[in-house]
């Protein structure tokens, strides 16, 4: 498959293409809506369960590499979930103790860094990103903790990229707020860090009205290839 075969959701948009221009959005027909409201969580809790015994040993031993510096290992913080309910998503930590201090401080002394956050809201190089971190980061193992919340409910495997709550005045859209935030989703598999976070709307309201049970799995087959080529961020 050459690289313009890719589907849209899966790759990077080139030159003047855009998600709301370059593809046919199917509408949100009845077909799609018995799946989002009532197959897809059940799908969502039978693969956790399925996974939890390989899953969970792993994210011991993650645990205790993270935690060889002394901090904390798991790293917890306030995401919007849907309809605006604000939840906490847990994370393997993969920066530094006290991560946020040393963002305000590097951003200050930083104008470029500045710039690159304000349109991205991340860092291309993020100075506050352990060893451990980096690695963690690029085989995406950093969200394994993630699966706690979609047993709870808060979370989908496949959705939205969770969003902080001070980012939603950055957010030009409205589908984020009717889905279940996601582990991975169309914009973890496709953009990643090189798209502006107002970008991510297309994304979601894509998904939105298209979402399927095939497409799920096309997604989370997709996020398998993402995880094998370390390409995360």
């Amino acid at each position: 498959m050459s690289f313009s075969d890719t589907p849209l959701l899966f790759r990077p948009l080139t030159g003047s293409e855009s998600l709301s221009t370059a593809i046919e959005v199917p509408p949100a027909g009845s077909r799609a809506r018995p799946y989002a409201r009532r197959y897809k969580p059940m799908l969502d809790i039978s693969l956790v369960v399925l996974l939890l015994p390989i899953v969970l040993p792993l994210l011991v031993l993650l645990a205790a590499l993270v935690a060889l510096d002394g901090g904390n290992p798991i790293y917890s913080q306030k995401r919007v979930g849907r309809a605006g309910h604000v939840f906490r998503i847990w994370k393997l930590r993969t920066m530094v103790p006290n991560a946020d201090i040393q963002l305000a401080k590097y951003l200050a002394e930083n104008p470029e860094a500045r710039a690159e956050w304000a349109v991205k809201q991340k860092l291309t190089n993020d100075p506050r990103i352990t060893k451990v971190g980096c690695i963690l980061r690029k085989a995406s193992l950093d969200e394994l903790p993630q699966i706690f919340n979609v047993l709870t409910g808060d979370m989908s495997l496949v959705g939205p990229r969770p969003m902080m709550p001070d980012q939603k005045p950055l957010y030009p859209g409205r589908a984020y707020f009717v889905l279940r935030p996601g582990i991975t989703g169309p914009w973890q598999v496709s953009d990643r860090n090189m798209t502006s976070f107002a970008a991510r709307a297309q994304y979601d309201t894509v998904y939105y009205k298209s979402v399927s049970f095939i497409g799920d799995l096309r997604l989370l087959m997709a996020t398998m290839r993402v995880v094998m080529r370390g390409t995360g961020c």
